[in-house]
């Protein structure tokens, strides 16, 4: 499989299998990110950048059997980056989530984050480009955020957070991510918070 670090991303743009050519994903993002298509990216759907790369499991993968287990451990060693997997969350693939979502984020260690549908999936992808852009943007010119990002890694921080109600530890990654801090993160509005983590978890965080 290819890993990422083997392929290299032009800036502004989105390497994305071959497979997804033609897909809802695929004319979603188009006018909003510039995709490129290659063949031969073994268990990768899209590059983000030369660190950051996702595996996209789609409701017909989880009903299909334990394939995408395999597909996953064989991911998660593939990659020595950032690895992202977005999952499907639907009315018949939802019995299947949670069992994923420990695998995922509790067994291997990587972010997972759900959507609906592939519409979502595109304005996720978008998202995560702009995020991943001003991480490097900032890591290489600012030596502030360099330790702001280091205290992503503080398990005091992590566990504090985890303590919301409604915020496990994907939710807690993506807030720690959005707004780097506790003192941001308790600074924040209930339209930030919705931005991250939707509009329940939203109102019960800026509650507590």
């Amino acid at each position: 499989p290819v890993t990422a670090g083997s392929i290299v991303v032009p800036y502004g743009h989105v390497i994305g299998n071959e497979k997804w050519r033609g897909s809802e994903i695929a004319q979603r993002l188009q006018g909003k990110i510039r995709l490129i298509f290659e063949d031969g990216l073994g268990l990768v759907d899209f590059h983000l950048s030369n660190r950051t790369c996702i595996l996209y499991i789609s409701e017909a993968d989880l009903v299909a059997g334990d394939e995408f287990k395999r597909r996953l451990v064989r991911f998660r060693n593939a990659i020595s980056l950032g690895g992202i997997v977005i999952v499907e969350k639907t009315q018949i693939s939802d019995q299947y989530f949670l069992a994923v979502q420990k695998l995922v984020v509790l067994e291997l260690g990587m972010v997972l984050l759900p959507v609906a549908n592939q519409g979502e999936a595109s304005q996720l992808i978008t998202q995560l480009v702009s995020f991943v852009r001003e991480q490097s943007k900032d890591r290489n010119s600012n030596p502030f955020i360099r330790k702001q990002c280091s205290q992503l890694a503080e398990p005091s921080v992590f566990r504090t957070v985890q303590q919301i109600p409604g915020v496990g530890k994907t939710k807690a990654l993506l807030l720690l991510q959005q707004f780097g801090s506790i003192h941001r993160l308790c600074n924040a509005s209930v339209k930030e918070l919705e931005l991250v983590v939707g509009q329940t978890v939203a109102q019960q965080i800026y509650a507590f």
